[in-house]
């Protein structure tokens, strides 16, 4: 089966400025579609919040998935609801919901567009320890399957099927697709002994 990947390092992402602070675009799909112009099917991003309120971008057409990194944040739904989050919290809403926000964090974001599935989940990678992912996705056939991984504090190394090895440092990046529902691709996420434990957050994606 193929599949590819991608390693972005911290050193080489690109981060620019938004009205409440600043955002890293990490991963957008087609990589050739453009933030600006909504025509992207999924986009993968970081952010620094760093006024004490700030209100969201209207997304409308799109979900969003927000998991806090660093610090504490209340999401602050019009005419609904609020939700505070600590690291490694998440929720889910509709990108045409007015959103504000209170707190100064950085987060970690998906947006899907309609045809996309998308989920997120905090990975503790204890001293010494593997954790293993067995991708199978029979209910996409035909469909892009995508696994992102972002490395938030720490060291790990990645096993993939067993014949690709690549190492991960905090604020590192990868994404791997592949377009194969019936296969499985099995990745192993180990620790480095005599560290400090390592968290990583992992995006998957069917589109």
């Amino acid at each position: 089966m193929s599949y590819s990947i991608k390693v972005i390092k911290k050193h080489l992402q690109i981060t620019s400025a938004w009205s409440g602070g600043t955002t890293t675009q990490l991963a957008i799909f087609p990589e050739h579609a453009e933030y600006n112009e909504r025509n992207f099917l999924w986009r993968i991003s970081t952010a620094r919040i760093q006024d004490e309120q700030s209100l969201f971008t209207s997304l409308p057409d799109f979900w969003r998935k927000l998991m806090v990194i660093e610090g504490e944040v209340i999401l602050e739904y019009e005419d609904s609801h609020q939700v505070g989050l600590k690291p490694y919290e998440q929720d889910s809403f509709s990108g045409g919901t007015v959103t504000r926000s209170m707190g100064k964090v950085t987060d970690f974001n998906l947006i899907t567009a309609a045809g996309c599935q998308g989920e997120l989940e905090a990975l503790f990678i204890k001293d010494g320890t593997t954790h293993e992912i067995e991708c199978h996705k029979e209910d996409v056939e035909f469909s892009l399957v995508t696994e992102a991984f972002y490395c938030t504090e720490g060291r790990v190394r990645f096993s993939i099927n067993e014949d690709q090895t690549l190492v991960l440092e905090k604020g590192d990046f990868c994404v791997l697709s592949w377009r194969a529902s019936l296969d499985k691709v099995t990745i192993k996420i180990s620790h480095f002994r005599n560290e400090s434990s390592a968290y990583v957050i992992r995006a998957s994606i069917v589109s």
